[in-house]
């Protein structure tokens, strides 16, 4: 049975949770400001004495990769590393956008997500996902948000996330409504996906691998896959 430790650390939020077969059984959180630096490594032991395992159990480390926080990113990509190395264990990286598509439950068919993290001005990294599968439904791009961004959207769909809001007033699409829940991504909606890698042997180089920072903004329309 997998048991996997997850780290979240793409923005002011950062989060730590341990998930036995995508199962939570741990989590701790700060938003202190530069907390990632200093408390990351304790929420982690702090995850692991809760749950009342040792760091030599654990099967696997996941991250975030991005995008988000260039700091927020190195810091918690570097931690997972170091642990993978030390404990002879692989890595798995995800995207943060999936991770908070994960955090909704329960929604009504044909609803859509827009999580939406805040990068500056009126610009977000974005994409959408389908409200019950949780599958992406374009890629995950830097936005600089208009009147009529995302007017392609023809059905139900919630936009959240830190950098959601801003947006609230401006945007002419009556199918998008707007939500203060799960404003960040969170380490405790990284257990399914996390399970699911690591059953399929889904691992990410400890040497190459990169944060994913977006930083080139482009301010294009996404491409929406046909339903």
């Amino acid at each position: 049975m997998s048991l996997i430790l997850s780290i979240e650390t793409s923005t002011p939020l950062c989060s730590v949770a341990l998930h036995r077969v995508g199962e939570l059984i741990a989590t701790r959180e700060t938003q202190e400001e530069g907390g990632h630096g200093k408390k990351l490594t304790r929420l982690i032991e702090s995850v692991c004495a809760d749950a009342g395992i040792s760091m030599n159990q654990l099967d696997a480390i996941a991250v975030s990769n991005g995008p988000g926080s260039y700091t927020g990113l190195r810091i918690g990509l570097a931690t997972a590393k170091g642990l993978c190395f030390g404990l002879d264990i692989p890595l798995i990286t995800m995207n943060t956008l999936q991770i908070m598509a994960n955090a909704w439950t329960g929604l009504p068919e044909n609803t859509l997500l827009l999580p939406m993290l805040d990068a500056r001005r009126m610009e977000v990294y974005a994409a959408v996902f389908d409200g019950q599968s949780k599958e992406p439904m374009t890629e995950t791009c830097p936005i600089i948000l208009e009147s009529n961004s995302f007017e392609s959207l023809s059905q139900p769909t919630i936009a959240f996330g830190n950098g959601a809001l801003k947006w609230k007033e401006a945007c002419e699409n009556s199918q998008i409504s707007f939500s203060e829940d799960h404003p960040y991504p969170h380490a405790e909606f990284m257990g399914a996906n996390a399970a699911s890698a690591f059953t399929n042997q889904k691992f990410a180089s400890l040497v190459l691998t990169e944060p994913a920072y977006l930083k080139e903004f482009m301010g294009t329309k996404p491409k929406i896959k046909a339903l």
